[in-house]
């Protein structure tokens, strides 16, 4: 299955790939399988970087799941509360899904850099789409932060919309990372280094 936030990139690669293919004809023939093959390559990495598995939340209540898929870069503790970041590399499933269940209460879309996204720098630096949820418990922050090249975040979410955990809302094309702001009574169970799936993996607990 592959996610419709992909289908223009994807339509726009097989285009891109038959008018090479057929530029590939006047080449000699060595060059015109080097050349094939890589086409071949370019297409299917693009559709394994748009797949978009199917996946079930965990039937529990006051988790905190992650957003994304990925490997847990930082869990870092201050103040009022907890920062935890995910890096996505280029080979991890981009779709990214909602944490906790509640009313969107912000949607905001901040420019900038494009810094490598394991870059710390990036969490302040680069562009990015700041989201907050609701659920008359606890207030959610994240972000869905671009890198290097991660150039176009997708993000359909609106203020005021119910939202339900474990849901798909949007991605950030090849290569990125998200931060969450974790409320001070939220009790964090990952570790730095270890690996994240969005919508199933429990971030934390509240």
């Amino acid at each position: 299955m592959f996610t419709p936030y992909g289908y223009s990139t994807i339509t726009k690669v097989l285009l891109l790939s038959l008018l090479s293919i057929g530029a590939a004809l006047f080449f000699p023939m060595g060059v015109r399988i080097a050349f094939l093959i890589a086409v071949a390559f370019f297409i299917l990495f693009t559709l394994y970087f748009f797949r978009d598995p199917e996946r079930k939340a965990p039937n529990e209540e006051r988790i905190i799941l992650a957003p994304a898929d990925g490997k847990i870069l930082l869990v870092q503790k201050q103040e009022e509360n907890t920062l935890v970041s995910i890096f996505m590399s280029p080979f991890n499933v981009h779709v990214n899904r909602i944490p906790i269940s509640g009313t969107v209460t912000k949607v905001n879309y901040k420019p900038g850099q494009f810094l490598m996204a394991f870059d710390n720098r990036s969490m302040k630096c680069n562009e990015k789409m700041e989201i907050g949820i609701q659920n008359g418990e606890i207030t959610l922050l994240f972000s869905q932060v671009s890198g290097f090249l991660a150039r176009r975040i997708v993000c359909p979410l609106q203020a005021g919309e119910h939202v339900t955990i474990g849901n798909r809302f949007g991605m950030i094309k090849f290569g990125s990372r998200v931060d969450l702001i974790l409320p001070s009574n939220a009790n964090v169970e990952v570790l730095v280094g270890q690996k994240s799936v969005a919508g199933r993996t429990v971030l934390a607990r509240y």
